[in-house]
């Protein structure tokens, strides 16, 4: 796959039409291939949460890039907030009875912008996932000018949800960098080959210029 005529900024964000949808997958194969084609990248974490002093996540991107953890990586300058619970941030947060500080997520972007080209921000979730209890993920992508990058599927329910994702991107004004098609979970032949035309047609009518990416079965 050819990226390296494509301007690709410094940050771009990953989110998914829902939990479990391939994320950290994708964001690992996406660093990948766009280190595979020349462009320095690297991967963060925004919110870990299931973790105690590391990040699986990050632990899966460096597996599907072919690289062992970094130098950032010890230093937890890909994963600077680790929770214990796997719940959305603003739970896990409570229940480990920390506050969220996002001047460290921002201050270690900015570090690794310094190194890499491109970071990619894998995000918790999906959009509408609380990171406070008033502060959503797509309220820090607005708040940070973040393009953004969509993760979805082919099974049943998949129309809806990404249109519902697509939606609330448009009504916010955010960038939409590209939609990454993971076929891991897809299923039925029929279902998933109508999802992926009616969501790669509504993509090239309504964001114009967005990429359509699809990853390979399994990453590894």
């Amino acid at each position: 796959m050819d990226l390296s005529n494509i301007e690709w900024p410094s940050r771009i964000f990953v989110t998914g039409i829902g939990t479990d949808v391939g994320k950290s997958y994708a964001t690992g194969w996406l660093a990948r291939e766009l280190n595979d084609n020349g462009i320095s990248c690297t991967t963060q974490k925004l919110i870990q949460t299931g973790n105690k002093d590391f990040s699986e996540d990050i632990a899966i991107h460096r597996k599907i890039m072919g690289i062992d953890l970094t130098e950032d990586d010890l230093a937890h300058t890909t994963a600077p907030v680790i929770f214990s619970y796997p719940a959305s941030p603003h739970l896990a947060a409570m229940i480990d009875k920390k506050e969220i500080d996002f001047s460290i997520i921002d201050s270690a972007s900015d570090v690794l912008c310094k190194k890499y080209h491109t970071v990619i921000i894998e995000g918790a979730g999906g959009l509408m996932v609380p990171l406070k209890n008033d502060y959503l993920t797509v309220d820090y992508i607005c708040d940070h000018c973040l393009p953004t990058i969509l993760v979805t599927g082919g099974q049943l329910g998949s129309i809806n949800h990404a249109l519902l994702s697509l939606e609330a991107i448009r009504i916010r004004g955010i960038k939409l960098f590209g939609i990454i098609y993971n076929p891991f979970f897809d299923k039925d032949k029929t279902i998933c080959d109508d999802t992926k035309k009616y969501l790669l047609n509504w993509m090239k009518e309504r964001f114009p210029g967005s990429l359509w990416l699809e990853m390979p079965n399994s990453p590894l």
